[in-house]
């Protein structure tokens, strides 16, 4: 199993059954979509950070921002096969025409 999968599946899990004192997953569940989406916006600000003055941290900040963006989409009802849908959708079709689409 890829390890995006596999993280999608334990978040998923954690959601289900784990104590938010006992998983930083579930404590994020607790507190709701406001603090996820937070935490996205915070993690794609440090992502973006790091491109610009840390790229050596490049990596270890984007792996934040999708562990992050995987705990919203979750919390949505979404995941990655969503996703991979929506890029599939767009593949082909010319990035100003998807975006003049919308």
């Amino acid at each position: 199993m890829d390890p995006l999968d596999r993280l999608e599946a334990t978040i998923r899990a954690r959601r289900d059954a784990a104590e938010p004192g006992r998983s930083y997953v579930a404590s994020l569940f607790a507190k709701g979509r406001p603090k996820i989406a937070q935490k996205v916006g915070e993690e794609a600000t440090e992502t973006v950070i790091a491109a610009l003055a840390a790229p050596e941290t490049l990596a270890s900040e984007a792996a934040d921002l999708v562990f992050h963006l995987l705990v919203l989409l979750a919390d949505a009802g979404l995941g990655l096969d969503d996703v991979r849908a929506e890029l599939a959708r767009r593949e082909g079709v010319s990035g100003h025409d998807e975006k003049a689409a919308r």
